[in-house]
């Protein structure tokens, strides 16, 4: 699927076929978005703008180099749309390409942000000259939803410090929960600072000449991201700090039950050594007499209460 938004005297409309590019000139041309298209409409696109465009295996590449790529004055940059589900974060390549102030972004499932922002440069065509403007608006959306997402994790870590504190159902699940947490905290940290990395690359740019107001707009969602770095970082460490306390407070219930059978096996220790020698089979003193038992029975109950008695003296229960 391909959408093409170009300007029309004062007003920005959009195309939705290939055939459109005939009548359009370049120049009028502010934004293609292709959305998993097809290697039809890919090969129009790359006609039309005098450039390849990037495979889906090129953009989902790791490497610093294939994320930012400058080739005769066309930019290419890749990032990744970070959305939350049930328990873990769902990821979204997306590419950029610059090229004369023509931005053309492509990715294979649909994302809300870049819906919005479409209906957006139509109804206030006057706020976007140009691609390089779509595309800050692209990224300062993103990187609003990306505040948006650390503030969920961070009330997730507020909600974990609030059960630990009042020892609620603190388990190996909870510990579980915990961790997966941080999982999506490192995620969330990692592509923000891949966008960082992006805009910064951009920014610095000799490839991409823009509006004095353009660069301003950058390094205002640069310092932006940064915040956001330094925000994620913090929920990182106390995400840390309670895995730490929760493997603490359960070692500590481990060992007050294994205190509790070492305990009972001491306690029974001496009346056990008693039992066992009136057990054998010998004569042994009074073992013939009635009471006998009554008295092994005493016997063994105060031996027990003086070795609780001593236990308790010493503080060791």
């Amino acid at each position: 699927m391909i959408k093409i938004f170009y300007r029309q005297g004062s007003e920005i409309v959009s195309g939705q076929s290939i055939t459109e590019f005939a009548a359009i000139g370049k120049e009028n041309v502010l934004w293609i978005d292709l959305l998993n298209p097809t290697g039809e409409e890919k090969r129009a696109v790359e006609s039309f703008i005098g450039t390849e465009i990037q495979s889906r295996a090129q953009a989902e590449e790791i490497e610093s180099s294939s994320r930012f790529q400058e080739e005769n004055g066309v930019v290419f940059g890749n990032t990744s749309y970070l959305s939350p589900t049930a328990d873990e974060m769902a990821m979204e390549p997306l590419s950029f390409i610059l090229a004369d102030n023509l931005l053309i972004t492509l990715h294979e499932n649909p994302i809300r942000s870049i819906s919005s922002i479409q209906m957006k440069i139509q109804a206030r065509p006057e706020l976007f000259p140009g691609g390089f403007s779509i595309f800050v608006e692209i990224v300062d959306r993103r990187v609003d939803l990306d505040a948006d997402i650390i503030e969920l994790i961070a009330k997730d870590a507020s909600q974990f410090s609030r059960r630990i504190n009042q020892q609620e159902d603190i388990s190996e699940e909870f510990l579980l929960d915990i961790n997966q947490l941080q999982e999506n905290a490192m995620l969330v940290r990692e592509n923000i600072i891949d966008k960082q990395r992006l805009v910064s690359n951009i920014f610095k740019s000799k490839s991409c000449p823009m509006d004095p107001s353009i660069r301003e707009d950058l390094g205002v969602i640069l310092q932006d991201i940064a915040s956001l770095i330094n925000h994620i970082n913090f929920t990182f460490e106390r995400l840390e700090y309670l895995q730490d306390t929760v493997l603490g407070i359960i070692n500590l219930d481990q060992n007050k039950i294994m205190k509790i059978f070492t305990f009972i096996s001491l306690l029974l220790m001496p009346a056990t050594l008693i039992a066992s020698f009136y057990g054998m089979n010998v004569n042994l003193p009074f073992a013939e007499r009635p009471w006998a038992w009554i008295a092994i029975a005493l016997l063994m109950l105060c031996l027990i209460f003086a070795l609780l008695f001593l236990f308790r003296r010493r503080k060791m229960l």
